[in-house]
């Protein structure tokens, strides 16, 4: 992508598929149960696996007693191979081996063997039951901000550290200024389906493994050099996952485990996770402390703004979450500083879950900027419009597009914000009514993708790509847009996605999935165009293609004649290029929160929300508004539910299952309203979308912050909000 795109072929299709709410072609398969996940192929002979995690927090295995259990009824064998195992889930993209060798126990839970069982019950109680000799050694098990902090880290999406001005010499200047800290803790992706593998090898050495992952392409080569095998040897198939949310970026413990497994005894393993060990060993979002400097003129704006942020990874890990990346550009300020610090705990890895970074950066921006207005005395929303930057403000660079003020503006009018009144004045009975604003923005980006596109002489025509669809609608928008290019009724089209025998793809990803994806699709079809176009001996600006039928020069014959008996191919591949260096590209918005607190019981209700985005040309109305719809419930979780606790003795995590580690159900979330704004971005891609599976969560906890302050008078900066953070300084008449 060298060069912007101002003309799109979607834009002159005649049937205006692309952009309606299409529901999704997947629904059938799913609510029938004929969408096939992981867990649920059918082989034959197939063993069962169940994991074993380490039952101390840091220390050796001494040994294992496998015969204690091999004779237990229904239990096969049990695989130890410290070598091999992989200490943790690898991060998203990479196609190294993620980090082996699980003798060294990090942290608690961590897997050090694979029972084998002819069912999965005999399996699990030998599991269960198989004794463990460890020699335990010392271990950090809580987190403190006295602790000795690695700074020293390899660019992580973002720079670890950067600067620009003097910000100390600017805040010391500034009349108007904040410096407080925030605090959030760790969070799990809690996706529906748990992690599954299925690993069955055939008699050339070569692996498939049916997965729950979110990136094929690049795990299967991350599970290939985990295996010592060649890449070539290794197919992943995930043509459905249960949601990940970034727990499913990169492969998890149980893929290798089975993959050796399935090796050792010459049949299938299937290895499922338990609920409780997708919370101890595949990934969680870090605990962060995020110090917010602003300063600012009497006017309101902005001369600094700092954002360091001191987050925990494993040692032998350099993943951090890039808290500030949005503060890079979101607000102007020449005197600027954003970095990024690792304190060492032996927790379980730290790495990507929902809009890594500024799910919880914003957090901290957005209740700080709140903070500033109240000091200036001016309305939170008119402090933000008068720090709009004219371009990026640390890389000197122009937006590609960028409705940051449409969103705040249009969603404070449709949302009523001038009804707002000042902090713990409005009041309803027992219940304290506030509202609360917060803006959003997730880096958009490109990554490189390919898709297949093949029309058959019968009129129908087959989509195939290692791209993966996780409940976020790719099925359904991947064949909107091929519909749409091909002038084919949407039934007529057939996707084949998640399979690595397949063209390669990013996957689903960072926001990246549908136009990335997308793009391929669309260039591929755009090739099929060009193809009939020359069967028809017409230039392609002539042809019209529509209801199955290629029209031109007053002529119509269904596109299937055009074939000749053979299927026409083509293969499109987009990949990132000059746009993304000569333009900050970004998908943006506004949340709007109002809350009610009652003052007896401290109870916090989120009685209303409204999301306003702008992130380029809108694919799909209904999926991209259940996307932000679920980026909004995680804001609600992350501000007032979502707790990862650590026992501090061994780094164990307390609440690992879906009764106690506390995520928003039915009764936590009301009616939310979701607005796209008109937007195209001709630097992004040649579909002109930006991402949106992120952008919904960003800032939504902030928002829901700023309406409890602003209904109590009180302002909690150690999230998430809970009742007894409020109830000592709630009203007591």
């Amino acid at each position: 992508m060298d060069k912007p795109q101002p003309v799109s072929r979607l834009d002159t299709t005649v049937q205006g598929l692309v952009g309606l709410g299409v529901e999704r072609v997947d629904g059938p398969a799913k609510v029938s149960g004929q969408a096939i996940y992981a867990a649920e192929y059918r082989v034959d002979d197939v063993a069962y696996g169940v994991l074993v995690g380490a039952g101390i927090g840091k220390g050796k295995v001494v040994s294992v007693d496998v015969d204690a259990v091999k004779g237990l009824p229904g239990v096969i064998d049990v695989v130890t191979d410290y070598d091999t195992f992989i200490r943790v889930s690898q991060q998203g993209g990479e196609t190294e081996a993620p980090t082996q060798g699980v003798k060294d126990i990090e942290y608690f839970g961590e897997i050090v063997a694979i029972v084998l069982g002819d069912t999965y019950e005999a399996a699990r109680d030998a599991a269960i039951r198989l004794p463990i000799e460890y020699d335990t050694g010392a271990g950090v098990f809580a987190f403190s901000m006295d602790a000795e902090r690695d700074g020293d880290l390899p660019e992580n999406n973002t720079p670890a550290q950067s600067a620009q001005g003097d910000i100390d010499a600017a805040m010391d200047a500034a009349p108007v200024t904040v410096d407080v800290t925030y605090t959030t803790p760790s969070q799990n992706s809690a996706a529906m389906e748990p992690h599954a593998s299925l690993a069955m090898w055939d008699g050339d050495g070569a692996l498939t493994l049916y997965g729950a992952y979110q990136m094929p392409t690049s795990d299967a080569q991350q599970l290939a050099k985990s295996l010592g095998v060649a890449a070539s040897k290794v197919r992943i198939v995930s043509r459905f996952i249960g949601g990940g949310f970034g727990s499913k970026l990169g492969i998890a413990p149980e893929s290798v485990a089975a993959a050796v497994a399935a090796k050792r005894l010459g049949r299938p393993v299937k290895a499922v996770m338990m609920r409780q060990q997708v919370f101890d060993v595949t990934v969680r979002r870090s605990n962060t402390s995020q110090r917010m400097r602003l300063g600012a003129g009497t006017d309101g704006r902005l001369v600094a703004i700092g954002h360091e942020t001191t987050a925990s990874n494993l040692d032998t890990e350099d993943y951090f979450e890039p808290a500030g990346i949005s503060t890079h550009f979101l607000y102007a300020g020449e005197n600027r500083k954003v970095s990024h610090d690792l304190v060492r705990v032996n927790w379980l890895l730290s790495g990507s879950m929902r809009a890594p970074g500024e799910a919880v950066g914003l957090i901290a921006l957005e209740c700080a900027m709140d903070e500033l207005a109240e000091k200036l005395g001016i309305d939170p929303i008119e402090l933000r419009l008068l720090n709009e930057p004219a371009e990026d403000p640390e890389k000197k660079v122009p937006f590609s597009s960028r409705s940051l003020k449409a969103a705040l503006t249009q969603g404070a009018e449709r949302f009523g914000w001038s009804k707002r009144q000042p902090a713990g004045a409005r009041r309803e009975g027992d219940w304290l009514i506030g509202m609360g604003v917060a803006s959003a923005a997730r880096a958009n980006t490109l990554m490189k993708s390919s898709a297949k596109v093949a029309l058959h002489p019968d009129g129908t025509a087959t989509v195939s790509s290692a791209m993966t669809d996780i409940g976020t609608g790719s099925y359904t928008i991947l064949t909107q847009i091929a519909a749409d290019m091909l002038g084919l009724p949407l039934d007529r089209i057939r996707m084949e996605l998640g399979d690595t025998n397949h063209v390669p793809a990013a996957g689903s990803g960072g926001s990246w999935g549908a136009a990335s994806a997308g793009s391929a699709v669309y260039l591929a079809a755009q090739t099929i165009r060009q193809k009939l176009a020359k069967a028809m001996d017409v230039d392609e600006e002539e042809l019209t293609l529509k209801d199955g039928q290629a029209i031109a020069r007053n002529r119509s014959v269904p596109i299937g004649s055009l074939t000749e008996g053979e299927p026409i191919e083509a293969t499109g591949t987009i990949d990132k290029g000059k746009q993304e260096e000569l333009f900050n590209q970004a998908s943006y918005g506004a949340h709007f929160a109002e809350v009610g607190v009652n003052v007896v019981t401290g109870e916090i209700r989120v009685r209303r929300m409204l999301g306003v985005f702008g992130a380029g040309r809108i694919l799909n109305q209904q999926t991209a508004r259940s996307q932000c719809l679920g980026g909004m419930t995680f804001g609600i979780g992350a501000a007032l539910h979502e707790e990862l606790i650590h026992d501090e003795r061994t780094g164990k995590i307390v609440n690992r299952d879906l009764a106690e580690y506390h995520i928003p159900v039915n009764a936590d979330v009301p009616d939310l309203d979701v607005v796209f704004l008109p937007e195209r971005d001709i630097h992004a891609n040649p579909i002109h979308a930006k991402g949106i599976g992120e952008v919904g969560i960003c800032g939504a906890a902030g928002a829901v912050a700023n309406a409890v302050y602003n209904a109590t008078g009180i302002r909690v900066r150690d999230f998430p909000i809970t009742l007894d953070k409020l109830m000592p300084h709630l009203p007591q008449e």
